[in-house]
């Protein structure tokens, strides 16, 4: 059943925070937002920190917002891993057990298993002031799951290192998590980490959640305009929705704009309501990455969504290029990593699937 988290409410007097939803059994569900979005107040509550001024918190279906923070079964890992100093690294793994009265033998065991686990054998006997920052934050997981917790929270445990040693550290982290099957809440401000990391994501603004719901689908379409342009870069144009077609792929929306009319998809009533009425204002999202260029001789037509711009600048980036062009006075990005870099300056035209422009009210 997991974490489920029911009309919770904590009240501040320049901050409300407003939280409902679940974090499925063995599943990694990531928390993403900006700062001072309530990720780190959301753990802090289901650990038991900080008490709701409203609603409940169950664990596999039992209540734990009753329970003490050391009685919640919950391991914890910090930004800052909160690791004790004048202890080894063996005597950091199995502080939680102590505390919670294993034996010698078992202890010993378990604290061989984690050190297995997270690929740091032989490094028992070290003090933890030297060890490298991966190394002190493999040690401060090990110290988490060593009481075999029922749920693992990570506050940004990544942070504070550096950008390589964050992604071989993240591929470890999921690797693990996946190997225990332990259900995890994972706070970050990283949008490449919650998009590698996470079964789901859970973007977050001033209290409240604005859409959870896979990677490929908060990505591709995002719920508002605040979860698109948090999560990657996008184009917006901004228009006049002028009436609603239907086609073989499902029902378009005719949008007049200032680089010409174009198509999209027909929005999906969101729960701020129904879909923009026609004749109101709009704002056309679509990514970089779905714009595709039309050259000559590729015998490419397409009845749509064609735009013609003037380049303004490139950026090749070896793996893909970025191309900045103008059209109409509109800056748009186009993102050809899987296309033949553009050479030469001057114009290009490129079209947008109808069905890869997300549609939104207002602008």
């Amino acid at each position: 059943m997991g974490l489920q988290i029911r009309g919770i409410e904590k009240i501040y007097p320049d901050f409300r925070l407003e939280l409902d939803f679940q974090v499925r059994q063995g599943e990694l569900l990531i928390l993403l937002g900006p700062s001072g979005c309530g990720k780190t107040t959301t753990l802090r509550l289901i650990a038991g920190f900080i008490d709701p001024d409203t609603g409940s918190l169950a664990m596999d279906g039992h209540r734990i917002d009753t329970l003490a923070a050391h009685r919640r079964r919950i391991g914890i890992v910090f930004q800052d891993y909160a690791l004790f100093p004048h202890l080894n690294v063996r005597d950091n793994i199995g502080f939680g057990l102590r505390m919670q009265h294993w034996s010698p033998g078992d202890s010993r065991r378990r604290i061989q298993e984690l050190l297995h686990l997270v690929s740091l054998e032989g490094y028992a006997k070290r003090k933890v002031t030297r060890l490298s920052g991966g190394e002190q934050q493999r040690i401060a997981l090990a110290r988490a799951l060593a009481p075999q917790p029922r749920l693992l929270l990570l506050d940004e445990p990544l942070s504070a290192l550096d950008a390589k040693l964050r992604k071989n550290l993240r591929i470890e982290i999921r690797r693990i998590q996946r190997e225990l099957g332990v259900t995890t809440l994972y706070v970050t401000h990283d949008q490449e980490e919650a998009l590698v990391l996470g079964d789901r994501i859970a973007v977050m603004r001033e209290g409240h959640i604005e859409q959870i719901d896979t990677p490929e689908r908060i990505y591709n379409r995002p719920a508002n305009l605040f979860v698109g342009t948090f999560l990657g870069q996008a184009n917006l144009l901004r228009g006049r929705l002028v009436r609603r077609l239907g086609s073989p792929d499902g029902e378009m929306a005719s949008v007049d704009t200032s680089i010409g009319s174009l198509q999209a998809r027909w929005p999906v009533p969101g729960p701020a309501g129904a879909a923009p009425a026609i004749g109101r204002e709009v704002t056309l999202f679509f990514r970089p990455e779905h714009c595709s260029v039309d050259r000559q001789g590729s015998g490419k037509t397409r009845s749509s969504n064609r735009i013609s711009a003037r380049v303004v600048r490139k950026e090749y980036l070896g793996s893909h290029q970025l191309v900045e062009v103008e059209a109409q006075g509109e800056y748009l990005t186009l993102d050809l990593a899987q296309q033949k870099p553009l050479s030469g300056d001057g114009t290009v035209t490129f079209s947008v699937d109808p069905s890869n422009i997300c549609l939104f009210p207002g602008r």
